[in-house]
């Protein structure tokens, strides 16, 4: 395997994560596959964390509460193939594709992190990874550690009315992130929310797709939501636990892409 020891600490952690996930497929025998991750990247000291603390809850952690010399917080977006998603499109429950795109992708983000915490160690540092799910509080269905909203401040996309986090590369996927004393350049952040809705009222796409009425303009109702994710792990329980839906993000116009990019591009050349 190339070292990168050429390249800058940037280029280097993206190459590292991009051909671990190429490769895994192969080396796991998995029934998934993805598109090339997206990777943002962020201040440990950004003062966006704090905000978490309001935006999410008083019980967000903060970089530092993880990792004391922290100096970013490294955040990764892994894409489905466009075929899961097409599978998602039929009934209340999620597709085979879509469970065992989850229940892969979770194990993909376990084993991604735990490497990329070797390759961290073997160059000098640290990274302290967190789970890719189930990180909640049971009651209140809320995480001290969202990567949703980490990966808006690390600039990989912005929140949608779905509630996901729309890319470049769409809402259909997972994502992961960890923290580490290694310094790294900071990723640009997103300046135009990525969501139709939010853009110009064009689209509630996501609410009608949603099976359990969960999602409405004005409200998401989490407790609907899990209710719903519960009977999906009844329903797949001869696979694992999927607790899963997705039905949010599939066949919406931000399931692979960024839809409010393609209709400026479509004005400027119009």
């Amino acid at each position: 395997m190339y070292t990168g020891e050429c390249m800058n600490n940037n280029d280097w952690l993206i190459h590292l994560i991009r051909e671990y996930v190429e490769n895994y497929p192969q080396l796991k025998k998995t029934h998934t596959c993805w598109k090339d991750p997206l990777v943002g990247v962020v201040n440990a000291n950004d003062p966006r964390f704090a905000e978490l603390k309001e935006q999410v809850g008083p019980f967000h952690l903060i970089p530092q509460d993880l990792l004391p010399a922290a100096k970013t917080v490294i955040c990764y977006f892994l894409p489905f193939i466009s075929v899961i998603s097409r599978s998602n499109k039929a009934g209340n429950h999620c597709s085979d594709e879509w469970a065992y795109a989850y229940l892969e992708t979770n194990q993909l983000i376990e084993d991604l992190n735990c490497y990329v915490q070797e390759q961290m160690n073997q160059r000098g540092h640290v990274a302290v990874v967190t789970p890719a799910t189930h990180n909640f509080d049971q009651k209140t269905l809320l995480s001290n550690w969202s990567h949703r909203h980490i990966a808006v401040i690390a600039g990989l996309g912005t929140i949608g009315l779905n509630n996901m986090l729309i890319t470049d590369y769409g809402c259909s996927g997972r994502l992961g992130s960890f923290v580490s004393d290694m310094e790294l350049t900071a990723t640009p952040s997103c300046d135009m929310n990525a969501c139709l809705y939010y853009f110009n009222k064009s689209c509630l796409q996501c609410i009608k797709n949603c099976p359990a009425g969960a999602l409405l303009e004005s409200a998401f109702d989490r407790h609907k939501c899990y209710e719903l994710l519960l009977q999906n792990s009844e329903f797949h329980r001869n696979k694992g636990y999927v607790d899963a839906c997705g039905k949010c993000v599939s066949h919406i116009p931000c399931a692979f892409t960024n839809p409010v990019k393609r209709v400026l591009l479509r004005a400027v050349n119009t």
